[in-house]
């Protein structure tokens, strides 16, 4: 599982630490793709295979799912995680989520995410002021 919320820095080489906890569940090889709200998205190699297994599934007939699973699929990248636990992130991954050096590692039970700083720090403001109101759209979904 993973969870928590961790500061990083991107060094000039584009790596950055992955926090030990998150190592443990991840393994010695991760696959790092776009995610959404331009962030990107970290997956163990088992789970990406699940993962890319049901984009596999969908119907390509129709342009949505067609646009979605190319942007999934096309930015992913297989990475290891170095001796000092430190990931290199692609140069076209560095730029989709406008990385800057100071970055938010967040663990969303089954991914990572990495955040450019100030942006996580804008979504996540935004978010908390909502939780209430997302909370009750859950709950008349029977989730929450």
């Amino acid at each position: 599982m993973l969870i928590g919320e961790y500061k990083h820095s991107i060094d000039k080489k584009r790596r950055v630490s992955i926090p030990a906890k998150m190592r443990k569940v991840l393994g010695d090889r991760i696959i790092i793709t776009r995610g959404l709200d331009q962030c990107l998205f970290i997956y163990s190699i088992e789970e990406w295979q699940a993962i890319a297994q049901k984009l596999s599934h969908l119907s390509i007939g129709q342009p949505k799912i067609r646009q979605f699973v190319r942007i999934m699929l096309s930015g992913a990248g297989e990475s290891e995680i170095d001796s000092l636990g430190r990931i290199l992130i692609p140069e076209h991954l560095k730029n989709y989520a406008s990385l800057n050096k100071k970055v938010v590692i967040t663990g969303v039970y089954t991914r990572a995410e990495i955040w450019d700083e100030e942006k996580w720090n804008q979504y996540n403001s935004t978010s908390e002021k909502r939780a209430d109101e997302l909370a009750e759209e859950l709950g008349q979904q029977g989730l929450y």
